[in-house]
This record gives structure tokens, sequence and C-alpha cells, in this order.
């Protein structure tokens, strides 16, 4: 993964960009793991909400008797 920060403001010197990059580095890893961790045992919101699709219906003497939604 690689990150794309800029810095817009202020003058910091090498250091404070090293810095700056572990800590947003070690924050984006940290959610992207517990991201992992809680997406893989739970389905999301969209996932529950859909439904399965029903089988075939076929057409033939007696399959259309007792149907039931």
């Amino acid at each position: 993964m690689t990150l794309d920060i800029r810095i817009i403001g202020g003058n910091p010197d090498a250091e404070e960009v090293a810095a700056l990059t572990a800590v947003v580095s070690a924050v984006i890893e940290e959610l992207a793991e517990n991201n992992e961790r809680s997406g893989a045992n739970h389905p999301s919101a969209w996932q529950r909400s859909q439904r399965s699709l029903r089988g075939a219906v076929h057409a033939a003497p007696g399959n259309w008797r007792g149907f039931s939604a």
C-alpha cells in the first residue's frame, strides 16, 4: 500500500514528515486490519437485506397446483 501525503502548510523538516508518515501509516493499517476482521465475520447491511432467488418454476401437469409464494 502506498500513501500519497501532501503537506500544504507550514515548513516541516524531514524528521517531522517522517513522524507524520509513520503515525498515519500505522493508523491506516490498524483500521484496515479491524475492517478485515469485522467484515469477515459479519455480512454487511447490504448483504443482509438481499434475498436469495427462488428456484425455477417449470410448466408441467400438476406443477402449478398448490403454489404458494
